[in-house]
């Protein structure tokens, strides 16, 4: 096809044999075949010269764009655009000049051999270091998943991760090299995960089971407080959900939380959309160290906590599309501080607790509008061998939408 001068081919694990005549006709045309050293060992002797990825792949991406006009294949597992490198390649050459043709991807590959619905199963790249922990959100009981392993010892972190959330009776199937001659196929359940000699190469596929002592990150706001690990310094659930319901994450935006403490706001935010970003504000390393764990255990690892304090700690962070201010961190000038940096159609949220900070509020809500809101939650408490009501501080919580921009 004229002006195509790229060709990206996704290859299996049978190779060029695998490949329809087109494919190896592009292959056999090509003056550079660019691919993993695993690839480039698939397709074996070509006339062109041979080039293998380097770290990282946007850096390959500037020496085939120099290349520009002269035939060259790009060499990937499956389909392109599947937690492939054809999204990598489209960032430096328009889809325009390409000419791209898919193999079947390792997920449908891994569905055709379990009878799994792929349409209804959860599908998961943890191709990458410190991804692992991106599943936590996606077990629930009943639920299939499939993710792609980064390396041979990921099956064991995923057996590891779900049997520490109470689904260690979850079945697992490591699906290794599959459509090719080294196909293997291995199950077990999370608890009794014992395989060992795990080819780099493999699909993770798992059929969730909740154990007696499961702990599902549900779907509403909310998480129960001992999900957290905590001093005390954590929004508590009830408060929590509706913080999060005034801060109305969308998907893809940014949140400023500031005084972090056990990171619960954040964490909630990002669970809200795979998209979404959070950079949290926290003066106590003990605490923003804490933040960062339960982070991690909650399935949200890219949480950005930066340790200091605010407005300080505010500068030259990238403009939020809301902002959160917990109990007892908002003053005058830290809430003027914040609108400030806000973008135009973006929300305001902050929490107060006492007389000093409620005085800040009400001066903001004359400012900038919104709604004001007074609640108190109280929970029932041991007194003695009987039960009573233990009124937790009563919040008064502000809510603003700066106007501009989707307000």
């Amino acid at each position: 096809m004229s002006g195509r001068w790229l060709s990206i081919i996704g290859i299996g694990e049978d190779g060029r044999a695998g490949l329809g005549s087109a494919a190896n006709a592009l292959i056999d045309a090509a003056e550079l075949i660019v691919g993993g050293e695993r690839h480039l060992a698939l397709v074996g002797d070509t006339r062109g010269e041979k080039m293998q990825w380097r770290t990282p792949l946007d850096a390959t991406s500037q020496d085939i764009l120099a290349r520009r006009g002269k035939p060259v294949a790009v060499l990937v597992s499956g389909d392109p655009f599947w937690f492939g490198a054809g999204v990598t390649l489209t960032r430096a050459i328009p889809i325009d000049e390409m000419l791209v043709v898919t193999s079947p991807s390792s997920f449908s590959l891994a569905a055709s051999r379990l009878g799994w619905a792929l349409q209804d199963t959860v599908t998961l790249g943890l191709n990458m270091r410190g991804l692992t922990p991106l599943l936590r959100r996606h077990v629930h009981h009943g639920r299939r998943i499939l993710a792609l392993a980064l390396n041979g010892e990921t099956p064991g972190e995923v057996a590891k991760l779900l049997t520490s959330a109470g689904y260690g009776p979850s079945t697992i199937t490591v699906l290794e090299a599959l459509g090719g001659p080294r196909e293997r196929i291995r199950s077990t359940t999370a608890e009794a995960f014992a395989l060992t000699d795990v080819d780099p190469l493999n699909v993770i596929a798992i059929d969730v089971v909740a154990g007696p002592e499961a702990m599902p990150i549900p779907y509403a706001a909310g998480l129960p407080d001992t999900y957290f690990e905590n001093d005390g310094q954590l929004t508590k659930r009830e408060v929590r959900a509706v913080t999060l319901s005034s801060l109305q994450p969308g998907a893809g935006e940014l949140l400023w939380d500031i005084g972090a403490g056990s990171g619960s706001v954040g964490i909630e935010w990002m669970l809200a959309h795979p998209a979404n970003r959070a950079i949290g504000i926290e003066r106590d390393e003990t605490r923003a160290a804490r933040a960062v764990r339960n982070a991690v255990t909650l399935g949200v690892p890219q949480l950005d906590i930066r340790k200091g304090a605010a407005p300080d700690a505010l500068d030259g962070l990238p403009s939020p599309d809301a902002i959160f201010i917990g109990c007892g961190s908002a003053d005058r000038d830290l809430i003027g501080t914040c609108w400030n940096a806000l973008k135009p159609g973006g929300r305001i949220v902050v929490n107060s607790v006492t007389l000093e900070s409620e005085l800040a509020v009400l001066a903001a809500y004359h400012a900038h509008g919104g709604t004001l809101t007074r609640f108190a939650v109280e929970r029932a408490e041991p007194l003695g061998k009987r039960m009573t009501w233990r009124p937790a501080l009563p919040i008064i919580q502000w809510v603003s939408r700066k106007p501009g921009a989707g307000a």
